[in-house]
């Protein structure tokens, strides 16, 4: 190994299992070489591989490790094996790689021609560990003029490009094959070379070569990829797809490699020009070009060009190894370009001061008490405050029915929305029962209808109830998970008993965390799912919004800073759909368990049957228990789950066709867990705690804009 010339060809990595006996004598003899350093970190390794998320399979932690001579290093380093090294090394990969589509990428065989750019390329490729095999071809050595593209070093000089390369992947992933051929293309090497390749990276700087390489590439439908560091432009010429295509997209007309050969750099540059448009040459390799022999000797290139066109080229190898699109063409990468255009950014809205809405209304006691009736309606819960009703005054009745307009894909078949009209139908109630005005209610299929006497309205002497009414809110805060006392739990139960309707409370810890994950589960389905995630989003209300008076506010979310800046994250659908593509996702239901896990208790209200007049009963019933939970100090937030209004599978198909088992499947656990029977429905599932009071209200569209009369 003293030996220089021996030494510069040695670029592979030998490895040494010592489960085999063969290969533990042979790295025995290299301990006793006292000119060698050995170096050992596989506790780092292992360490590093343990702690990883998800835990990895056992036969990745029980892999026997290696051992790695680098001849020109003299040095033999201890590494995981193969599988636990690939695994450990490119987990930072993850998402943007995924792992199928790592293993997919980690089986390409690609060839690389011109190790001055070429470098860069490789470099890259083994960086990502999207290829299995990489294949060099460099018949040129280091030069000090190289050094300001190509990463490599001094003590390179003179050592041919490939085997530089080469060993620099070696010290990176000693399990990537690399093969070079040190005489570069050649009619003697082409064969062998493109033997096997699934792709070409086409880097020299001989025409003649360019054009052979893609004759041979085309006639064995080889796609070729080609950056040149000049605007970062890209070409891709897939003659895999297209074997019939001409080289170099035909803008050369044609040409053949043998009428290349043996032109000189003066003579190549016309041809240059016309293969990379001198239209559209940066000014400075323009003009360069204009001094090539005369005060340059050939053409510049930049180490920054370089090393961008080892990640574009990247980047198209993945789309290629994915499957992703990449057609044949030709685009320009150009930073400069993008520099020019720096401007300043546009302010996010969650730099914005959130705006605090009050509670609507006014006080029934001092106002014309038909509008206050109707004002207190418009005051009920509804799915995503929609505020789904129409609310009219005919004579001594007050109708308050369905607008079917105000519907979303989680009310199916108007279900929400029953719902949401029977609580406004329970506040009218308490408001014309307070002015002494109340004489009766009706349910119908279309709403609820309650009956008012005329006449002045008698002073209110009992606020309790219409105060709850009128105080009432949402608080998403998170609880203390202490425990609810009996008797506000009977008066739970009894507040919905008194509407009809039953309260299913949950209180034990289990029975809470089995429905915690349930409803997580179902949070998760409906953020990925385009059409319930559209609708999720179109809900919440920024500061600056249009149409404030409808939907959620962020200001009341209960979530701090960090929290908002992800939401700027998950309400993008794009983001969504590669979850959803991975099967990912499991922290989109990590605020919903939190929250559930930190309350006191839940209660669904459970109504006998599924017609409308249930829902509307169940209505009424949500509503006192609300306001009978608000009244005793508990913080109470809806967490009805995606599935709630799903009865049948079709129902669970229109919610989402792609997760429509798995919500039928979490529909089904959690009707067990509130021990249903098959005709019972639910009406709507609230969270009860201890938490800090709000002030934060959801405002209210305006009586006048409800269809009142």
């Amino acid at each position: 190994m003293n030996d220089r010339a021996e030494a510069d060809d040695c670029w592979k990595p030998v490895i040494f299992d010592e489960t085999d006996a063969t290969q533990r004598d042979a790295l025995d003899r290299l301990r006793q070489d006292a000119t060698l350093t050995f170096l050992d970190e596989r506790e780092t390794q292992r360490n590093g591989l343990r702690a990883l998320l998800p835990s990895p399979e056992q036969s990745l932690l029980d892999e026997s490790d290696r051992w790695v001579f680098f001849p020109w290093r003299k040095t033999v380093v201890a590494v995981l094996g193969p599988h636990s090294y690939r695994h450990l090394r490119l987990d930072r990969n993850r998402n943007k790689i995924t792992l199928a589509e790592q293993n997919s990428l980690g089986d390409l065989t690609i060839g690389i021609i011109g190790l001055s750019v070429g470098h860069a390329i490789a470099h890259t490729l083994a960086l990502e560990g999207i290829c299995g095999t990489l294949r060099l071809a460099d018949f040129d050595e280091i030069e000090l003029s190289n050094l300001n593209r190509i990463p490599a070093s001094i003590l390179d000089l003179g050592i041919n490009k490939a085997v530089v390369a080469a060993r620099r992947i070696a010290e990176i992933d000693p399990y990537i094959r690399v093969d070079i051929v040190e005489d570069g293309i050649t009619e003697d090497t082409i064969d062998g070379f493109f033997d096997g390749l699934d792709l070409l990276v086409e880097e020299c700087d001989s025409l003649d070569v360019k054009v052979l390489a893609r004759e041979a590439a085309r006639s064995r439908r080889i796609p070729v990829l080609m950056e040149t560091s000049d605007r970062g432009l890209l070409d891709v010429e897939r003659f895999d797809l297209d074997p019939e295509r001409p080289v170099f997209h035909g803008v050369l007309g044609e040409i053949d490699s043998t009428s290349l050969r043996g032109l000189g750099t003066r003579d190549k540059i016309p041809i240059v020009l016309d293969q990379l448009d001198a239209s559209l040459l940066s000014s400075r390799m323009a003009a360069s070009m204009v001094e090539v022999s005369e005060t340059i000797e050939t053409w510049p290139q930049l180490g920054g060009d370089v090393q961008l066109g080892g990640a574009t080229i990247a980047a198209a190898v993945r789309r290629f190894g994915t499957g992703a699109p990449l057609p044949s063409g030709r685009i320009r990468i150009d930073l400069d370009t993008h520099l020019d255009a720096l401007s300043p950014p546009t302010p996010t809205r969650r730099t914005e001061q959130p705006s605090v809405a009050t509670a609507v209304g006014t006080d029934p006691s001092s106002a014309d008490p038909d509008a206050l009736i109707l004002d207190a309606a418009r005051r009920a819960p509804s799915g995503g405050n929609s505020q789904p009703w129409t609310l009219a005054r005919e004579g001594n009745i007050v109708r308050i029915g369905v607008d079917r307009s105000r519907t979303s894909a989680l009310d199916i078949a108007f279900r929400g929305s029953y719902v949401a009209v029977g609580a406004a139908g329970f506040n009218a109630r308490v408001a014309a029962t307070a002015q002494g005005r109340y004489e009766g209610t009706a349910l119908t299929d279309h709403g609820v209808e309650i009956t008012v006497r005329d006449g002045t309205p008698q002073p209110i002497t009992d606020r309790h109830l219409l105060d709850g009414v009128l105080g009432r809110c949402t608080n998403r805060e998170p609880g203390t998970a202490e425990p609810l006392d009996a008797d506000i739990a009977d008066d739970v139960v009894a507040a919905a008993a008194a509407e009809g309707a039953r309260a299913v409370l949950l209180t034990a810890r289990e029975s809470i965390e089995a429905a915690a994950e349930i409803l997580a589960d179902a949070d998760r389905i409906r953020y990925l799912t385009s059409h319930l995630h559209r609708e999720m989003f179109s809900e919440l209300r920024w500061p600056g919004d249009l149409d404030p008076d409808r939907g959620i506010e962020v200001s009341s979310l209960g979530i701090d800073g960090a929290d908002l800046s992800k939401l700027e994250i998950v309400k993008r659908p794009d983001v969504m759909a590669l979850v959803d593509a991975w099967d990912a996702g499991a922290a989109l239901g990590t605020a919903m368990r939190d929250r559930v896990l930190s309350c006191s208790a839940l209660v669904a209200v459970v109504v006998p049957g599924s017609t409308a007049e249930d829902y509307i009963q169940g209505g009424c019933a949500t509503e006192n228990v609300w306001v009978t939970a608000h009244l005793h100090g508990l913080a109470v937030q809806p967490v009805s789950p995606a599935f709630l209004y799903a009865r049948t599978p079709d129902e669970h198909r229109q919610l989402s066709i792609r997760h429509a088992e798995p919500l039928q499947h979490l529909n089904s656990r959690f009707r067990s867990l509130l021990a249903l029977d098959n005709t019972e429905s639910v009406a709507l599932v609230l969270r009860l705690g201890f938490a800090p009071k709000i002030g934060t209200y959801s405002r209210r569209l305006p009586v006048s804009a409800l269809g009142s009369g």
